[in-house]
């Protein structure tokens, strides 16, 4: 049985619990139970605040952990990086008020600043030869500089809008983040055997994530250049119709660029496009 902490709430919890659940792996959505074990994987789920994963990992509490890899960092506990998982994203900055004119990061020389990430912080201070001080605050680290706490903040910004709310300017990212699993490092090879079981399914899922399937009808004189582009995974599907002027095309297509496509496919000539999402992709 291989245990995983999650965080017990938020963002990243719903992000994780999709996850799983489009791997399969069936979880109780019980959140008053610390520990539940999945229906139909050897895995369960131990739920946490999203602070503690790091040493819960390291300790051996949990064998892996899905966790920020901003609270990862600035935890600094011992554990190994499996796997970037591509939500939760966001990034660490400063952040000053919007009255302030900013030249450059020698601005924040002898100020003060709060943040609930002092090591990161530091580490990026020292690096750039900043002397302020730190000070250390968990929750509404934005306000701060409002009541005169602090000249600065440094906190995590998503959307920006809560910097917008406190008259507040991003001046400096520090550090972008996103979700990622880690393991404890002494891992026995059963538990290695079920993480690589797991790791199938979820990179099986994330390789699907903004991935449609096309097939389309095309005409045989202008398939050369159809195929020119087509950026699909590898050679797309040619299948033979009764009428020997044309041919089935079947391809993966970006979303990015899904659009662009489709409008350069169609002035070629294809024909009876059609678009299904993909849920899966093992490559």
């Amino acid at each position: 049985m291989l245990r995983i902490a999650v965080q017990s709430k938020g963002r990243l919890f719903d992000d994780t619990m999709n996850l799983l659940n489009e791997a399969d792996i069936k979880i109780s959505s019980n959140k008053r139970t610390l520990l539940v074990q999945s229906s139909n994987f050897p895995i369960e789920v131990l739920y946490l605040r999203d602070d503690d994963i790091p040493q819960s990992v390291s300790k051996g509490v949990a064998d892996i952990g899905i966790v920020g890899e901003n609270e990862f960092i600035e935890k600094n506990k011992e554990a190994d990086i499996i796997y970037h998982l591509g939500f939760s994203k966001c990034r660490l900055s400063l952040a000053i008020p919007k009255v302030e004119n900013y030249k450059g990061v020698e601005w924040f020389n002898g100020k003060k600043i709060a943040t609930s990430y002092p090591v990161i912080l530091k580490k990026f201070l020292d690096e750039h030869n900043i002397n302020a001080e730190i000070h250390i605050i968990t929750g509404s680290v934005e306000i701060s500089p409002g009541i005169g706490l602090a000249d600065g903040i440094f906190d995590i910004v998503s959307s920006g809008s809560t910097l917008v709310s406190n008259n507040l300017q991003e001046v400096e990212v520090v550090m972008k983040s996103e979700a990622v699993l880690i393991a404890n490092k002494n891992l026995d090879n059963d538990k290695r055997e079920i993480l690589d079981q797991m790791m199938f399914r979820i990179k099986a899922v994330r390789n699907a994530e903004d991935k449609k399937y096309v097939r389309m009808n095309a005409p045989k004189a202008h398939l050369k250049e159809i195929i020119d582009v087509l950026p699909g995974l590898k050679s797309p599907t040619i299948i033979p119709l009764a009428d020997d002027e044309w041919c089935s095309v079947h391809t993966v297509l970006d979303e990015k660029r899904f659009w662009e496509i489709i409008g350069r496919l169609k002035a070629m000539g294809a024909q009876g496009i059609l678009v299904t999402p993909i849920e899966k992709m093992i490559l």
